[in-house]
């Protein structure tokens, strides 16, 4: 993309993130209702759609696909993520009006931090091909991690937020640097993700963005979604799997390893992974959807 193109997109992103982080300032001390935040959420959904559409006119259909792959997986992720921060706050006991500004501070450093881990990941893409073989094998990992702790739903308070509680330290604080740890380990799940997806960095960059924003307006909706969406570890963790696949098949490939033996190693494209990615977050859905009302009408 031309620089031009890269000052006008990050140019608006940023003036409509700066609108919603004054909107969250404004009302820090504000229990946020349900309506506001369904309306948030729908705006900030369809503006995603619109922008990836929007990318088949000016940019090229490789660009879209690549976009809406990178937007979905890091979306829900980031969907995911948010269960835990209601389970930190949860934990916390942290005050229904504080969450605002809790919210808002937590979601600034989660850009700051994945805005680092995408510069830093880029470059070492470009210089080191081999890098995908550990990209694809910390996914799997990850993957093994979500199912093996997919029953466990509390969150437990690590050294340095324990350490910080004998010292006195406040629960906005606690709660603060609990999601900023978060933050960083989200990070690490969700930007090999994206590089086994795609290489361009303006792609990269919005996607996340756009994943990101509306979070503080969804994690108000959450509460009940925690309780239908029951499959939706399993389906990330799905996603992740097959991701880590794939990119140690490119890997294999760029180090000239086309074969296995008989066996030839095969090229997974991206309408094929666009596929993948939204047809198992339509399975989890429904298949959720389904058990929690069977769940309720007995």
């Amino acid at each position: 993309m031309s620089s031009q193109v890269w000052q006008i997109t990050l140019a608006v992103l940023l003036l409509v993130l700066a609108f919603d982080f004054a909107m969250a300032y404004k009302q820090r001390n504000v229990e946020t209702s349900l309506s506001t935040a369904v309306s948030w959420t729908l705006f900030y959904v369809a503006a995603a759609v619109v922008f990836g559409i929007s990318l088949g006119q000016w940019a090229d259909t490789q660009a879209q696909n690549e976009f809406f792959a990178g937007w979905l997986t890091e979306y829900s992720l980031s969907f995911d993520n948010l269960f835990v921060f209601v389970l930190i706050l949860a934990r916390l006991k942290v005050a229904k009006e504080k969450e605002q500004l809790i919210l808002l501070i937590g979601i600034a450093m989660a850009l700051v931090m994945r805005g680092g881990f995408i510069a830093l990941g880029s470059v070492i893409v470009s210089k080191f091909s081999w890098v995908f073989f550990f990209f694809g094998a910390f996914l799997i990992y990850t993957a093994y991690t979500l199912i093996k702790e997919s029953d466990e739903e509390e969150w437990e308070e690590g050294k340095v937020i324990s350490y910080l509680r004998r010292k006195g330290a406040s629960t906005f604080t606690l709660a603060l640097v609990a999601i900023a740890m978060t933050d960083v380990l989200f990070a690490f799940d969700s930007i090999p993700a994206i590089f086994g997806l795609t290489k361009d960095p303006y792609i990269i960059v919005t996607a996340n963005i756009f994943a990101l924003m509306g979070l503080r307006q969804l994690y108000f909706l959450i509460g009940g979604l925690m309780k239908k969406l029951i499959y939706l570890t399993q389906g990330l963790s799905f996603i992740l799997a097959f991701i880590g696949v794939k990119l140690f098949l490119e890997a294999m490939h760029s180090q000239g390893w086309h074969s296995v033996g008989p066996l030839e190693l095969p090229h997974i494209s991206l309408i094929f992974s666009l596929g993948m990615i939204i047809g198992t977050l339509a399975v989890t859905s429904i298949l959720s959807l389904y058990k929690t009302r069977d769940k309720k009408s007995n």
